[in-house]
């Protein structure tokens, strides 16, 4: 890394450019959590977990191939596990940075925003949501009509990105149940290519989902080996 360029140091990942044009994202073993416990919808850095880079990287490369073998655009080129890094496509993020969840339960925030129109657990219809990535003002949430009107994205941008977002969710719930797990609501980060074409960038991990076995959650650190076991 030290004849590299850091373009980003991020919480979990830091981000380098390589010589080809590409970038390199590096995998690190800090986690999002409060007072030494990990939680993924925490905002900072809270502990460090010895080799949770390592099963990042691994799920990550695991459901992007498949994800780019389904002919959806994500920005995975390749990755190198002894190194715990990953080569990415480069890609400009939406406005200061965009978060896309897909729900297929009712449960979390969406449960504690629409509780007078839902019950806990209620299945929706790979529902799919867009906040503004901000921890000052507690990622809020921002429409179709928001993300247009404030220049962030085309009409033909979101639609490419709902689409995507929807077909990525059902290729990951249909694996985990398989598994035996069921998907109930997931997130993930969107950018775009020098054309404008919308990809998947970022991780698909543990930490960006939420998953139940018979019922009951089961934490990202169990996902974790549940799923490599």
């Amino acid at each position: 890394m030290e004849n590299l360029k850091l373009l980003y140091t991020g919480k979990t990942k830091n981000v380098y450019a390589l010589p080809n044009g590409n970038c390199l994202l590096l995998f690190k073993d800090d986690c999002t959590g409060k007072d030494g416990v990990f939680d993924p919808g925490e905002n900072s850095v809270g502990l460090t977990i010895e080799g949770v880079g390592d099963v990042n990287l691994r799920m990550s490369i695991y459901y992007f191939e498949k994800i780019n073998a389904a002919g959806i655009r994500t920005h995975y080129v390749n990755a190198d596990l002894a190194n715990t890094t990953m080569e990415v496509l480069p890609a400009k993020v939406f406005g200061k940075g965009l978060e896309v969840i897909c729900r297929r339960k009712a449960v979390g925030s969406f449960l504690r925003r629409y509780r007078d129109y839902c019950v806990e657990g209620q299945d929706l219809p790979y529902y799919v949501e867009t906040t503004f990535k901000n921890d000052e003002l507690g990622d809020p949430l921002v429409t179709k009509d928001g993300l247009v009107d404030l220049g962030v994205m085309t009409a033909q941008q979101y639609d490419s990105l709902k689409a995507q977002t929807q077909a990525i969710t059902k290729i990951v719930a249909d694996d985990l149940a398989a598994k035996g797990l069921e998907l109930y609501d997931i997130k993930f980060e969107f950018g775009y290519d020098p054309e404008g074409n919308v990809m998947l960038i970022d991780e698909v991990a543990s930490g960006n989902m939420r998953v139940y076995k018979d019922g009951q959650y089961v934490d990202p650190m169990t996902l974790n080996k549940l799923f490599f076991a």
